[in-house]
Formats: structure tokens, C-alpha cells, sequence
């Protein structure tokens, strides 16, 4: 489908010609849906086809058909969908009218610092590596790319810390939530 024979769809595309709108247009909707079912709502990806090639037609113009019409369509799709998924309204519901179940899940200050001081405990138990890569990201608030070059470790090895990490962590947190858990990974029994 790519670009310079006087006879593609790109060429085509550039002339302008209505009647072979039509072609260009059929061809391009099956790219186009592939590529948007994985980008936005499936809901959604008929309007947005319909913006994409709305925009073909308008900016034809700028098209070069000696480069890949695929890549220009795509590109094109790509900013449309970002645009469509930033313009979507979040559905909300007024607190006064959910009642008081929206209100069951915000944690009360104790229950924060409970939690927060289990999070503490939890990541003392953890391997000095692990500990070190999840404070930098989380309480350090540094990206991976900046925990390796801070470090001065490798990039894959930071990954493969935070990871391990964050699963011990998990298991760590789980079992203190269970009876006597606190008291289990205190011990050092998990």
C-alpha cells in the first residue's frame, strides 16, 4: 500500500480525485481498525476512523507519495486517538449521591499512618538492593532510567530489584493484614 506507483492508493490519495476517495478509504478502514481496537474503546474506534479519514481528505495535500502511506495514515490515527481518549469525560457520581458507600473506602488518618508504618516494617525485612530501588522510586519519586544512573547499576538490574521487590513486599503486606502477621515477617518467618 506504500507509495510511489502512479497507480496506489497513496498516489491516488494525493491527486484527489473523489472517485477513487472511495478506494482509498475501503482499503484504509481495516488498517485503521486494527490499529485503533488496541488504542481506544472499542465503543469508540468508529468515530474515530470517521476523524481520521475526515483529516485524510482535508490535508491530502500533504502527503508525499514517495514515502509509506501506511506510516502517514497511522501517524495520523495515533494523534487522533490520543485527542479522542483526552477529550473523554471521566464518568462521576456527586458524592451526595452515592451516599455513604464512597465514603467506606477513604481511610481515616489512623488507618494511614497504621498502613504507612506497615509499609515501613515491611520494606526494612527486604534485601538492602530492594529496599534502596523501591525508596528512590517511590519515596524519591525518580524513574528507573534515574534509579540506574544514580546507582550506577544497570538498568535491567533496577527493574529486576523493583520487581522482586515489590512482589516480597506484597507477600510481606499480605501476611501482616492475616493473624499474627505483624508479628510473623517481624520474626523474620516469611
Amino acid at each position: 500500500m506504500g507509495g510511489a506507483e502512479p497507480g496506489s492508493l497513496g498516489a491516488k490519495l494525493a491527486h484527489g480525485d473523489e472517485a477513487d476517495l472511495a478506494e482509498c478509504f475501503a482499503a484504509l478502514c481495516p488498517l485503521l481498525r486494527r490499529y485503533l481496537l488496541r488504542r481506544v474503546p472499542p465503543d469508540d474506534v468508529d468515530d474515530v476512523i470517521q476523524i481520521v479519514l475526515i483529516e485524510l481528505w482535508r490535508c491530502r495535500d500533504r502527503y508525499d507519495p514517495a514515502r509509506s502511506l501506511e506510516g502517514w495514515v497511522l501517524g495520523i490515527a495515533r494523534m487522533r486517538a490520543i485527542d479522542h481518549l483526552r477529550a473523554r469525560r471521566r464518568v462521576t457520581i456527586p458524592l451526595d449521591e452515592a451516599g455513604g458507600s464512597a465514603l467506606a473506602f477513604v481511610a481515616s488518618p489512623a488507618d494511614r499512618v497504621e498502613q504507612a508504618h506497615d509499609v515501613g516494617k515491611a520494606l526494612a525485612v527486604l534485601p538492602q538492593a530492594q529496599e534502596q530501588a523501591i525508596r528512590l522510586a517511590y519515596f524519591g519519586d525518580l524513574t528507573q532510567r534515574e534509579i540506574a544512573a544514580t546507582l550506577h547499576v544497570p538498568l535491567g538490574t533496577i527493574k529486576a530489584r523493583t520487581a522482586r521487590g515489590l512482589r516480597r513486599l506484597e507477600e510481606l503486606l499480605a501476611a501482616s493484614r492475616g493473624p499474627r502477621g505483624i508479628k510473623r515477617y517481624r520474626d523474620g518467618r516469611i
